[in-house]
């Protein structure tokens, strides 16, 4: 699939398009709003997500991929110009509306695309060039991850007879087993991935019904290496409402910073 890596060496440097999924609500988040819609600092995350995106050298567009009923997105200020795209049930189906709207630009196979979460708001600049560096260098493409530290338990269920209202359908959980963690990376976005790639692996996993939590898991199903890129702890998703402190602190500490 693809070209080798000595075609992307030998050709003029391609062209990075940067993306952010923001189709989704959040479910796990609980809020009323779609979690991109989410204050920090009197901005929403996407809007700080694509301030964090036009700070790389290599953006200076950005492809917004919502949800048909979005009424919200096209509302705000953003700190690059933004086109949109429409996205679909599943995160796999928004990418590849993205894929399609960049594709029908004029985009060469070989340029990159940079897919993001507008719940990353705080990903640091440097972090986002040296993955669209690394990437430059690959012929599929490079991910933003971190090793994992934490100690990792796999678990199992037990059913008990309570009155205790916290142990939610009688069920707690115990510890089984702890698993190895020397190869373990807990992946995050940026993540880059040269064009005609991509739709060849989104097709892969349209054709074969697959899941997927991240673009660089449709990869892995067939076996096409992309590369791993250390990045900052600070860059944390927002996933659940304690989160949103976490993320507040360390956007105020990256601002303070010279």
């Amino acid at each position: 699939m693809g070209h080798s890596l000595k075609y992307y060496l030998m050709n003029p440097l391609p062209r990075t398009y940067a993306m952010i999924v923001a189709a989704g609500r959040g479910s796990r988040f609980g809020a009323s709003v779609a979690k991109q819609y989410t204050q920090l600092q009197d901005q929403t995350l996407l809007q700080l997500s694509v301030a964090r995106l036009a700070s790389s050298k290599y953006i200076n567009q950005c492809l917004l991929v919502v949800a048909e009923d979005d009424i919200t997105a096209r509302t705000l200020d953003f700190a690059i110009p933004v086109y949109y795209a429409l996205g679909g049930v599943e995160r796999w189906q928004s990418v590849q509306a993205g894929v399609s709207a960049i594709g029908s630009t004029g985009a060469d196979d070989s340029d990159l695309v940079l897919i993001h979460d507008a719940a990353r708001p705080a990903v640091p600049s440097h972090d986002i060039d040296q993955v669209i560096k690394a990437a430059l260098l690959e012929p599929y493409g490079a991910i933003l991850a971190t090793p994992v530290a934490d100690t990792l338990k796999t678990s199992y269920i037990k059913s008990v007879t309570t009155d205790n209202l916290s142990d939610k359908n009688n069920q707690r959980y115990y510890a089984k087993r702890t698993i190895d963690r020397s190869s373990m990376w807990q992946a995050q976005t940026p993540q880059v991935f040269r064009l005609g790639a991509l739709k060849k692996v989104l097709n892969y996993v349209a054709e074969h019904q697959l899941t997927i939590t991240d673009e660089a898991s449709a990869f892995e199903y067939l076996d096409l290496p992309i590369r791993l890129v250390t990045g900052s702890r600070q860059n944390i998703k927002l996933t659940y409402p304690d989160d949103a402190l976490l993320l507040s602190a360390i956007l105020t500490a990256q601002s303070d910073q010279p």
